[in-house]
């Protein structure tokens, strides 16, 4: 990695930092620069304004969740032939690496963008929103091949289970940092885990 390549991504981790820790309207070019080390000037070759900064700061999230979902998911079909069982197993997985995380999960930067979203562009918002469907679409591609093997219990939309994971993972990162309790967000993984498992068990005979 080159000199400017290397500060560049610094930036970006710090900033992200900041922006995950109080969000980005209080997160300053000014304290970036001076966590970096580096100048004002410095800080302009490499990022035209925030908003640039921000379109980065949001690739390199979305590129760093991306790998972690594909190693999971893949990991759980590589243990289980049968879509089902791979998918619980992938949960487990996710849930544990979460509740591994040594202070917690450090929070979700669609969710400090889309609280603040007047703060960006529209290039910015686009990309949010995009992120969000493409991992909701990923989530209903999995519970496809589920569906198509075993009987749902209860009618329940597809979309709307994949978007639950969405929400489960958004909504126990909050209520892990709203409560101080970082196992918080594991547990929430597994209650889903539990739902899906429930949802897809065969009917036993009366």
């Amino acid at each position: 990695m080159s000199k400017g390549t290397a500060t560049r991504e610094r930036i970006i981790a710090i900033a992200e930092a900041g922006v995950l820790s109080k969000g980005f309207g209080a997160t300053s070019i000014e304290e970036v620069i001076a966590e970096a080390g580096i100048t004002k000037s410095g800080f302009f070759y490499h990022f035209r304004d925030k908003n640039e900064l921000a379109r980065e700061m949001l690739r390199r999230y979305v590129e760093a969740n991306d790998r972690l979902f594909d190693e999971i998911f893949a990991r759980g079909r590589e243990l289980a032939d049968d879509p089902l069982p791979a998918f619980l197993i992938s949960l487990k997985l996710l849930a544990e690496l979460m509740d591994d995380l040594p202070n917690g999960h450090p929070g979700c930067l669609i969710a400090s963008i889309c609280y603040q979203e007047r703060l960006f562009d529209r290039e910015v918002r686009e990309m949010t929103a995009a992120s969000v469907r493409s991992w909701n679409a990923r989530f209903r591609g999995l519970l496809a091949e589920i569906a198509e093997q075993h009987r749902m219990r209860e009618p329940v939309l597809l979309d709307d289970l994949a978007e639950m994971l969405s929400c489960v993972i958004d909504g126990g990162i909050i209520m892990s940092r709203t409560l101080g309790d970082p196992s918080r967000l594991a547990r929430q993984v597994l209650a889903y885990r539990g739902f899906v498992k429930l949802l897809f068990a065969p009917e036993t005979a009366h």
